[in-house]
């Protein structure tokens, strides 16, 4: 169990931040007729889905979600997404995590989509932590939190419930 004082943002919190960066893609994406939704694998992916059925929900855009799968372990392995790459050509796109902490996944997430010509290109994460290996910056972030190397961010999401915890 959780304790009450390690949880950062619960579910209503979780929600209303998904709403937020929803509506501030929408606002930076607002001319366009198309908008990509890459979420890095598991939690990334997870938030992704939340973020693209509000901006549906929201907007007159198609959103079209795309699964980035990383090996985060080993990041220097060839990384594929659930898209062909001609899907997202000239399309504005968001790269989506759950945490930022070093930068590593997000950094070679970027790597990836800088061989295709994107029309813009723009990340997202629910928590921003402030221990940076790689000079990589979220565009929309949830929070933004200063933490010990030695603490740990773990956010959940459980069909439609999440909570985001320090451990």
């Amino acid at each position: 169990m959780i304790s009450e004082n390690h949880i950062i943002l619960n579910n209503t919190q979780i929600n209303q931040k998904i709403k937020r960066i929803a509506y501030q893609i929408y606002e930076s994406n607002s001319n366009e007729k198309e908008v990509i939704i890459a979420g890095i694998i598991g939690n990334g992916f997870a938030f992704s889905k939340k973020i693209a059925e509000v901006l549906a929900e929201i907007s007159t855009l198609k959103v079209t979600l795309c699964e980035v799968i990383i090996d985060k372990t080993k990041p220097l392995l060839p990384i594929r997404t659930s898209l062909p790459v001609e899907s997202y050509i000239n399309k504005p796109l968001v790269l989506v995590d759950d945490v930022l902490n070093s930068g590593t996944t997000l950094i070679y997430g970027i790597k990836h989509f800088l061989g295709v010509p994107l029309k813009q290109f723009k990340t997202a994460v629910l928590v921003n932590r402030n221990h940076k290996k790689y000079p990589v910056k979220a565009d929309f972030k949830g929070i933004s939190l200063s933490t010990s190397i030695k603490e740990h961010v773990h956010v959940e999401f459980t069909g439609t419930e999440a909570i985001a915890y320090l451990r």
